[in-house]
C-alpha cells in the first residue's frame, strides 16, 4: 500500500498561506450587505422559535425577508452591470 505524503509546493503560485486573496476579500466585501441581512433574518427566526409568533414577530420576519430580497437584487444587478461591461 502506498502512503500519501504531502509534498511542499514547487511554485509560489501553488503555495497556500491560509489567508484569503485580495480578490476573495473584495468579493466578501461586495456581498457583505447580503450576508448581514441573512444573519439578521436568522436572528429574527431564532427569536421566534421558542414562543408563539406575535403580530410584531411576523412583521419583523417579513421585514427581514424583504431586506434579504432587496440585498440579493442589488447584488445581482451589480453583477449584471459589471458583466455587461457597464460601470459599477
Amino acid at each position: 500500500m502506498k502512503s500519501i505524503i504531502t509534498l511542499p509546493a514547487r511554485s509560489g503560485a501553488l503555495a497556500f498561506d491560509g489567508e484569503p486573496s485580495d480578490a476573495e476579500l473584495d468579493a466578501i466585501e461586495l456581498e457583505l450587505p447580503l450576508i448581514e441581512a441573512e444573519v439578521d433574518l436568522l436572528d429574527v427566526e431564532i427569536m421566534t422559535l421558542d414562543r408563539p409568533a406575535t403580530e410584531l414577530d411576523e412583521r419583523r420576519v417579513r421585514r427581514a425577508r424583504n431586506r434579504v430580497l432587496v440585498e440579493r437584487r442589488k447584488l445581482t444587478n451589480r453583477a449584471a452591470t459589471v458583466h455587461s461591461g457597464g460601470v459599477a
